[in-house]
C-alpha cells in the first residue's frame, strides 16, 4: 500500500496509493458488523504481548515525557541539518518545528487520510491498515470497514445519533479489553461526540473517551490489604466514522493521555483529514 502514485509527476512524492489498486480484488472473510468497532491496541497487535501493558508509574511518565521531547529534537536536527539559514535575516516564528504529514490514500477500498510522516507501517496488525509512532509505541492509527455482504450502510443515520454512535464505540472497546486476570478494572468515559460535514460534502461522526486501567500488585494475595490496585495505563481513543458503498469505516487514533495533551493539534488534524470516496 505504499507504492507511489504512478500519476504523479514528482518523484519523491509522499502520496501514498494501496498496492491493491493494480491487482485483482481478493477474497476477504467476511467480518462481523461490529468487527469495525475493535481497537487497535498493543494487545491487538502481533507485535505486542496481549495482556501485558506497562505500569503506568513515575517511570512511565518519565519515559513518554522523554520520547516526545526526543522526537521534537529529531524533526529539528532534520529540519537544520536539512538547511542552515542566518538567525539575524528570520523572524522567530521560522524556527518553530513544524510537524509534516504524508498522505495514504486507499483506491481499491475508497479512503484517504494523513499521518506523521515520521509513523511506520505495520503489517499483520488485524485491520485494513495500521501506523504507529515509531518511539511512543502505544501512539498508532488504523483504519476499518464493515463488508456489504454482512451489513448495508446507507448513511451514518443507520447508526443512530452521534450520542448512540459514541455508546457503541465505547461498548466494543470495553468488550475487546475484557481481562481474565483477577483484580483488573477498567474505567471509561466518553468525553465528546459530534458530527460534521466536511469539504466532500459527507458527513462524519466524531467519538473520544478515555479508558484507565486498574490491576493488583500482589493478585493472589489473601488479605485484601495485600492487594494494592495501580493505574497500568491511561489512554485516548478518537475514532471518525463515515459512510459510502455501503460500508462503514472508521479510523482510530490511539495515545498516551499524556501524550494527548502534547500532541493533540496534530491527532486533530489526522481525524479532520479521514475521507471516504466512491469506488
Amino acid at each position: 500500500k505504499e507504492s507511489l502514485n504512478s500519476f504523479s509527476s514528482a518523484p519523491n512524492m509522499e502520496t501514498l496509493l494501496s498496492p491493491r489498486s493494480l491487482s485483482p480484488p481478493l477474497t476477504i472473510p467476511t467480518p462481523s458488523p461490529l468487527s469495525l468497532l475493535r481497537p487497535i491496541s498493543s494487545q491487538s497487535a502481533k507485535l505486542t504481548k496481549p495482556e501485558s501493558p506497562v505500569p503506568q508509574n513515575l517511570s512511565t511518565n518519565a519515559k513518554q515525557a522523554c520520547a516526545v521531547g526526543r522526537r521534537r529534537l529529531m524533526m529539528g536536527g532534520l529540519l537544520m541539518s536539512g538547511l542552515i539559514v542566518s538567525e539575524a535575516n528570520l523572524p522567530t516564528s521560522a524556527f518553530a518545528l513544524t510537524p509534516v504529514f504524508r498522505e495514504y490514500i486507499d483506491t481499491f477500498d475508497g479512503y484517504s487520510f494523513k499521518y506523521p510522516q515520521n509513523w511506520i507501517q505495520v503489517r499483520g496488525a488485524g485491520a485494513d491498515i495500521f501506523f504507529r509512532d515509531p518511539i511512543v509505541l502505544d501512539e498508532n492509527l488504523s483504519v476499518e470497514f464493515s463488508s456489504p455482504s454482512s451489513s448495508k450502510y446507507k448513511s451514518l443515520e443507520d447508526l443512530g445519533s452521534p450520542e448512540e454512535a459514541g455508546k457503541k464505540v465505547l461498548r466494543q472497546y470495553l468488550t475487546e479489553f475484557m481481562s481474565t486476570r483477577l483484580g483488573v478494572k477498567r474505567e471509561s468515559n466518553i468525553l465528546t461526540t459530534s458530527s460534521r460535514v466536511a469539504d466532500d460534502g459527507k458527513l462524519y461522526y466524531q467519538v473520544e473517551v478515555n479508558i484507565k486501567s486498574y490491576a493488583n500488585n500482589n493478585e493472589l494475595a489473601v488479605m485484601p490489604q495485600d492487594r494494592v490496585a495501580r493505574l497500568e495505563w491511561d489512554r485516548r481513543y478518537l475514532a471518525v466514522l463515515g459512510v459510502e458503498n455501503n460500508r462503514l469505516y472508521s479510523l482510530r487514533l490511539q495515545t498516551p493521555e499524556k501524550v494527548f495533551q502534547e500532541e493533540e493539534k496534530d491527532l486533530r488534524r489526522v481525524m479532520d483529514s479521514f475521507r471516504v470516496e466512491k469506488i
